[in-house]
Formats: C-alpha cells, structure tokens, sequence
C-alpha cells in the first residue's frame, strides 16, 4: 500500500476521501492539485479530465470520489459497516451517491463555487436547488440520525462536506435543525477531520 491523494484542502469532492482515509486509520501522502497544477502533463497523465480528487495506491490510478470511497472500503475495509451488502441497504446507500453527484452538486456545491470562486453559473438558481435539497433530507432525517442506514455509511461521507459548507455560497442551514444534528453526528465519528473554510467572498444570502 502506497497512498496518494491529489486534491485540494476546499474541495468537497477531496475532502470525502480525506474523511474515510483519516477514519480508515490508513497512511497517505497528500499532494496538493490546484488548477494549475491540474493543467500539467504529469497529472494529466492521471487524469485527462484535470479533475480531483486522484487516489494512486502503488501503481492504480484511480479518478472520482465515490468510486475512491468504494475501492478504499472494499479493498482495505470489506467487513467495516461503511458500505452493505444486503440490497436494500445497499441501494439506500447507493441512492445518497446519486444525490451528491447530481443534486448536491448543482445546488450547495455550484452555489459555493460561484459564489466564493466566481465559477459559472446561475447563483440564485443553485441556491433555489439547495433549499430544495435541504428542505427533503431535514425531512428525510427527522427520525434517523443518519442518511442510509442507523449506521454511518460512505453515503454520510460523500453527502457531508458540501452540505456543511453550504453557507459559503450564500445557503444558511437555520430553517433545517434535522440537517444540522447529521452534520453534527458525523462530526463526532472518530478522527474526523473539518474541511477549511473558502477564504473567498462574503456570501449573498438566498
């Protein structure tokens, strides 16, 4: 095992793999990726895309923060309870994966990105997209204390840090006390580790 991680410290996408590689116990090397470096032919020889995160283990190559989550867990944890295998918990897990690639995405995370790194896109659409997103799962979570399953599951991780930082694109978290305490509860987990705050623009509230 030779673990490198490509990423940056404000990245949500990042700062998933970061969590389960802290809270695995597993030794890594944590290469900073900024953009500039993204556009460098040694790293486009990891991934072509000039996206992060990028997870190596020896000679792997591996791009996208949930397929890194799932191959940590099944390659250095497969009996933890990070990930099921009975189906229905599985596919309940599996349906929060979607959720933070699309909706999680479009809405909390391009918010922030707009707002904090000028990044495109339609601020008040995004932030419109987050209330949506937030106003379901403090519904979802308002007799369970996390997303999936009575347990933490991978689905908590990949779900966590945009949501936490939803502020920072103008999103404020007071309507939605359900979605606070998760937040909470995943921050308890064992050597959890904050992602740092964007030191970018104050944010304009929705």
């Amino acid at each position: 095992m030779n673990l490198t991680l490509y990423g940056t410290p404000t990245s949500g996408h990042s700062h998933r793999v970061e969590l389960l590689l802290e809270m695995l116990e597993l030794p890594y090397v944590y290469s900073p990726a900024p953009a500039d470096v993204r556009r460098s032919d040694a790293f486009l020889r990891l991934n072509p895309l000039e996206q992060i995160p990028v997870l190596t283990d020896d000679d792997l190559v591996l791009c996208d923060s949930n397929a890194i989550l799932l191959y940590l867990v099944r390659r250095y944890a497969p009996k933890s309870y990070w990930w099921p295998e009975e189906p229905v918990a599985l596919a309940r897990a599996q349906r929060w994966f979607s959720i933070a690639a699309g909706e999680l995405k479009n809405g909390p995370a391009t918010a922030r990105h707009i707002q904090c790194s000028n990044g495109p896109g339609d601020l008040a659409a995004a932030q419109a997209a987050a209330h949506k997103l937030f106003a379901f799962m403090n519904q979802h979570l308002a007799d369970r204390r996390f997303l999936a399953l009575d347990t933490p599951t991978l689905a908590d991780l990949a779900c966590y840090s945009y949501t936490a930082r939803a502020p920072e694109g103008g999103v404020s978290l007071d309507a939605y006390p359900n979605l606070r305490a998760w937040l909470a509860e995943v921050e308890r987990l064992p050597r959890f580790k904050p992602m740092p705050s964007s030191p970018k623009r104050e944010p304009t509230p929705a």
